[in-house]
């Protein structure tokens, strides 16, 4: 199967734009996940809703809000732009905070996941022989929520490749800059003649997708098994 290097420009940007998306949210995911799981606060339900809510609303309106805040017009995008000369609406970088807030709650999941594999009586015995909040987050509890952290990462990074709507909202459909995978089959989709290219970008998303679902069971599976022994 030979692809174009339109096709190729648009696998790589997906790559990209996903990779870029999990660097962005993978630490907020972790501290969220967290503050949802170790920490009692008021408001904490509601901090619950707003980071699944991506999970719940369409995708457009995520990229109609992320339009509305980040937009060259917007209460932050503007700062941005006018301070620093940043300009995240319409470009390979947005498309990767469209994916970033699309795909977090994902991660938090996972996170959270991961955590409740944590034994509270290793941190309890850690305190007693002395280790502060630090050294029992670095020594006991990483480690332990490592396989939730890598799984969500993977899981993220599969869902990202195929995110569409709030990419194509926020940061449009141009060649070469935004249009990832999705993007690019549904141009395929719109074009006459387009079925052939269509077909072949859609059965290569999809075993993308699949790859990454089973490396993301076969990290977390692996990494209980090393925890296991250790």
């Amino acid at each position: 199967m030979e692809l174009s290097a339109e096709e190729w420009q648009a696998i790589r940007l997906s790559l990209e734009v996903a990779g870029r998306s999990v660097l962005v949210g993978l630490v907020p995911a972790v501290l969220v996940a967290l503050l949802l799981s170790r920490s009692r606060f008021p408001g904490r339900f509601l901090l619950d809703a707003l980071v699944h809510l991506p999970l719940v609303v369409p995708p457009v309106v995520v990229g109609w809000a992320l339009l509305m805040l980040f937009g060259l017009r917007g209460p932050i995008g503007a700062p941005l732009h006018d301070w620093f000369g940043i300009r995240l609406v319409f470009t390979t970088e947005g498309a990767a905070l469209a994916t970033a807030v699309m795909s977090f709650p994902l991660i938090v999941r996972a996170v959270r996941l991961g955590l409740d594999q944590v034994d509270p009586g290793l941190e309890a015995a850690a305190r007693t022989l002395g280790a502060g909040p630090l050294d029992r987050f670095l020594t006991v509890t990483l480690p332990l929520m490592a396989p939730g952290i890598l799984a969500g990462a993977v899981t993220a990074f599969a869902a990202g490749l195929g995110e569409f709507g709030a990419v194509i909202t926020f940061a449009s459909n141009i060649p070469g800059e935004t249009q990832t995978l999705p993007l690019a089959i549904y141009t395929a989709t719109q074009s006459p003649g387009g079925e052939a290219v269509a077909a072949r970008l859609a059965g290569l998303s999809l075993a993308l997708a699949v790859a990454l679902l089973l490396l993301a069971e076969w990290v977390a599976r692996r990494m209980h098994l090393l925890l296991g022994r250790a």
